[in-house]
């Protein structure tokens, strides 16, 4: 079942902009400080709202299961902060990670 994240963000447009010209999401506008971000069956919720205290953080990676994981680290490689490159781990899924504007880690991945 897909998970559905809801991440506090500096700008929304900013994100808006890195998700959709840099990561090639798909966006849509909830509010003037909310927005979602979908790529396949994976969305995010980003917001700019005083929700939570302190700056937008997260202690781990966020994983995405895409189709055709090399075509897509192809088209975005020049453009994002890749982490890792592209490549199959040893337990069996290809994969490699990108850092967002807001500094979260995006892993995505797809079984070798």
């Amino acid at each position: 079942m897909p998970i559905n994240l809801l991440l506090k963000c500096h700008d929304v447009e900013t994100t808006k902009s890195f998700y959709e010209e840099i990561l090639e999401f798909k966006v849509l506008d909830s509010d003037d400080k909310t927005c979602t971000v979908q790529k396949g069956d994976c969305s995010i919720i980003f917001t700019s709202q005083d929700l939570w205290s302190g700056y937008p953080k997260c202690t781990g990676t966020i994983y995405l299961f895409i189709d055709d994981i090399d075509s897509y680290y192809e088209s975005i490689k020049d453009k994002a902060i890749i982490l890792w490159e592209l490549q199959t781990m040893p337990h069996g899924i290809r994969e490699f990670a990108v850092k967002d504007y807001d500094e979260y880690h995006l892993a995505f991945a797809e079984k070798a």
